[in-house]
């Protein structure tokens, strides 16, 4: 805990929800700077957020492992588009998934139709 005693957190998030574009777990590191990062849990926190830790420290230690080698290091994710786009956007699947919330809390079906397309225009 030292080591890290005098660093200063340069980004953070807080929020509702917050992914990636295509809904995957990424991690990985900046060779040229060495700055590490793990995140996009996307519903996997205490698993995914466990192997998140654990490669970027192999890749740090430049330790050739089963971690390393996994697809989701260093991948590349398109870019959100930009504001205000990102914003109407985001809001908008927080409308569809609050009303499909809402349909299947009255009852209204298992998976409201709603629920199914807010997914399916998440994913892509």
């Amino acid at each position: 805990m030292q080591q890290t005693a005098k660093l200063r957190i340069d980004h953070a998030w807080c929020g509702v929800l917050g992914v990636p574009r295509d809904w995957c777990t990424t991690a990985g590191l900046e060779p040229r700077t060495r700055i590490g990062w793990a995140g996009c849990y996307v519903g996997l926190g205490v698993s995914g957020s466990h192997l998140a830790g654990r490669t970027p420290s192999d890749l740090v230690l430049v330790i050739g492992s089963e971690l390393t080698r996994l697809p989701w290091v260093n991948r590349k994710v398109r870019r959100w588009e930009p504001e205000p786009l990102r914003w109407l956007g985001v809001h908008s699947m927080y409308l569809l998934y609050h009303i499909a919330d809402r349909r299947e809390a009255a009852g209204l079906g298992h998976a409201s139709k709603l629920a199914v397309l807010a997914d399916r225009i998440t994913r892509h």
